[in-house]
């Protein structure tokens, strides 16, 4: 299987400033994995969008998966309680 390219829009880089180093470690595995899987046991694809969402402790990661051109677009992260 070949691998995804990763894009990440601007406001991703804000969503981490808050969360502590080591979340954000976890956090960037967890994104590495879906280069390789980007929809991994877990994934839920969210309902009238074409986005997808996996956990990680209790942040969400929403992102888009553009198939024909292998990419994923990493859309947001945030804490579950302000994720949707």
């Amino acid at each position: 299987m070949e691998r995804y390219r990763q894009v990440f829009k601007r406001s991703v880089a804000k969503d981490l400033r808050p969360i502590p180093n080591r979340g954000v470690a976890r956090i960037l595995d967890r994104l590495k994995a879906l280069s390789e899987n980007p929809r991994p046991p877990g994934c839920e694809k969210l309902s009238g969008q074409e986005r997808y969402r996996i956990r990680q402790g209790s942040f969400r990661i929403i992102y888009e998966i553009r198939d024909k051109i292998l990419l994923v677009v990493v859309v947001k992260i945030a804490h579950r309680k302000e994720a949707y």
